[in-house]
């Protein structure tokens, strides 16, 4: 199937991401759209969308006009089994005591190590972008400090890496949610492969609203790596959804957002205990 890709630029972070956002509105849509700071000092920032089918070029070219962006460069891009290609590249992560790694590294599991294994596929969370490094730490953290997870919840779950870090280290069972349906699939995948069927159970959810997760809670930890918007958005739900004294490790965050997304929370009675910076990426853990 082949990829299409539009990209452009212009000056200044707020219409830049004003034009990522209405990118998402075409129609057919992106099937993702990426905003990112040049960083070579000219103030300009890069807005880029892929699409499984043509771009409306019009539609392009409108809103370049509309956000005084040059025009869109459209390019079709080759078939490439990118799966096998980041088989290749993607080296094993190490993560407190966790090893993430792919099959074709199986030979280099260190004794000891809480072995994942997670293969390159079609959701977010190999264990190799620093937001998912960063929870991994943030639990070890926890762990060795002597917390044990009672009742854990994976929002936003991706491959289900950090539902089954938890399921690893602690006996009860660990639920993972998210709301790609791709994902879900994946995640139950690795669940299976990991040999941790019964003791992780993949739902298809926004956030906190599935019936299980309903009847489960509170949970006394929650893992959210997802995005600043979605985070803030979820905070009144997860004040709700953890238990008084409870952990919420959170992740999918600039540097520059840490802040904002630490105030909201602490509106809501969870508050900051540790922040961690890998790359451009923060990742926060919180108590209720």
């Amino acid at each position: 199937m082949p990829t299409f890709t539009a990209l452009t630029t212009l000056t200044g972070k707020d219409p830049a991401e004003a034009l990522g956002e209405a990118m998402e509105r075409l129609e057919p849509e992106p099937t993702g759209v990426g905003v990112f700071e040049i960083e070579d000092g000219s103030g300009l920032w890069e807005v880029g969308g892929y699409f499984i089918e043509a771009p409306d070029e019009t539609g392009l070219a409108v809103l370049a006009a509309a956000f005084g962006a040059k025009p869109f460069a459209i390019s079709e891009l080759p078939e490439t089994d990118w799966v096998a290609k980041v088989k290749r590249e993607l080296a094993p992560v190490v993560a407190g005591r966790f090893f993430v790694y792919g099959s074709h590294d199986a030979d280099k599991v260190p004794d000891g190590a809480e072995a994942l294994l997670i293969e390159a596929a079609m959701a977010f969370g190999t264990g190799h972008h620093g937001t998912t490094q960063g929870c991994l730490r943030a639990l070890d953290r926890l762990a060795n400090a002597g917390f044990v997870g009672q009742n854990v919840a994976d929002i936003g779950c991706g491959t289900a890496v950090l539902a089954m870090a938890a399921a690893r280290i602690w006996p009860n069972p660990v639920l993972a949610s998210d709301i790609d349906e791709v994902a879900v699939e994946v995640a139950e995948a690795n669940v299976r492969v990991n040999a941790l069927a019964g003791r992780v159970t993949c739902l298809e959810a926004a956030g906190f609203d599935h019936p299980d997760l309903s009847a489960a809670a509170p949970f006394d930890l929650v893992f959210a790596n997802i995005l600043k918007g979605p985070l803030i958005d979820l905070a009144p739900s997860m004040a709700a959804n953890l238990s008084a004294g409870g952990y919420a490790i959170l992740s999918g965050i600039l540097n520059e957002q840490a802040d904002d997304v630490i105030a909201v929370y602490a509106r809501n009675g969870i508050n900051l205990t540790h922040r961690e910076e890998i790359g451009e990426w923060t990742t926060l853990t919180l108590n209720k």
